[in-house]
């Protein structure tokens, strides 16, 4: 009787961390840790090293949040994708009330770490990021326009932003560059896995641009948004904030992932899709990877 109530009980714990989309959320806080290691010159003292896991979990606790939001508001179109299906809220394994409830523990939770043992401003600009990605990209334009992504896209290039605001109080122009490098990645990354998942948006009723426009004109967005792309991976080089080493894998990785998008336009295959969505992820974690790496290295 215990071994089962217990097995019930993790069952449930598991579902309520897979509504904050753990994923996502690493690669969420990864690129807000880019923005708080390059944001201190040299070796981090221990306060500095305190600082930012506290903005580290704050960041987590709050996207936790908006992920969750998201799921419950997506919970029928969810249920209609593949993709999406596995998901507790599309499948009615956790009710409105109890992801909504989690949802505003993760928030307000992590805004509290973040306002009281962080900053002010990181907390406002965490939340402001919340209210972009849950409220205004999911419940307004995800199902209203096929820009959704290039639009709402500017919560998601928010980490590095958050990073850099919790290290210094402020927002520089580096954590500027850092967001318009995920601003840009952001299109091409979601157009590739919507191409080859084109059916399964079109019967959700989402707007995604190859629904909306097509095949032929989303694949030439595509590479056109990895050639600008290419372009915004160089300026923190041209900045002067990274040297020849984050230069080296910047050239690679934006030349690979424009190589995927020119043939991605020129034949166009679902399995081709695939790979042009998958290298995106590689693309932009080794690419700020580098960023940590030259940042130390010289």
């Amino acid at each position: 009787m215990s071994t089962g109530f217990l097995s019930v009980q993790i069952s449930v714990v598991r579902q309520f961390y897979a509504l904050a989309k753990p994923r996502v959320i690493q690669l969420i806080v990864f690129c807000a840790l880019i923005g708080m290691v390059l944001a201190v010159p040299g070796v981090p003292t221990w306060a500095e090293v305190r600082l930012a896991l506290v903005a580290c979990l704050g960041i987590w606790l709050v996207s936790g949040a908006a992920a969750a939001f998201n799921c419950l508001v997506e919970k029928n179109i969810d249920a209609k994708m593949k993709r999406t299906a596995w998901r507790p809220t599309a499948k009615g394994q956790l009710s409105d009330f109890q992801t909504l409830t989690f949802s505003i523990i993760l928030c307000a939770t992590g805004s509290a770490l973040l306002y009281f043992w962080v900053n002010p401003l990181t907390m406002w600009l965490t939340f402001a990021t919340f209210l972009g990605y849950a409220v205004i990209y999911t419940v307004i334009l995800k199902p209203l326009t096929p820009q959704n992504i290039v639009i709402g896209g500017a919560s998601g290039a928010m980490p590095p932003v958050l990073g850099w605001a919790a290290m210094t109080g402020t927002v520089g122009p580096e954590a500027l560059i850092l967001f318009l490098i995920i601003f840009l990645w952001t299109p091409p990354h979601f157009w590739a896995l919507a191409l080859y998942r084109v059916e399964e948006y079109r019967q959700s009723g989402l707007p995604m641009l190859p629904v909306t426009h097509g095949n032929e004109y989303t694949r030439l967005m595509v590479l056109l948004y990895t050639l600008v792309l290419f372009a915004a991976c160089l300026m923190p080089f041209v900045y002067g904030m990274s040297s020849w080493i984050y230069l080296i894998a910047a050239l690679v990785l934006s030349f690979g992932f424009c190589l995927y998008g020119y043939q991605l336009w020129r034949e166009y295959s679902d399995e081709l899709a695939r790979k042009t969505f998958r290298f995106s992820l590689v693309h932009l974690s080794v690419l700020f990877a580098a960023l940590l790496v030259d940042h130390y290295a010289l």
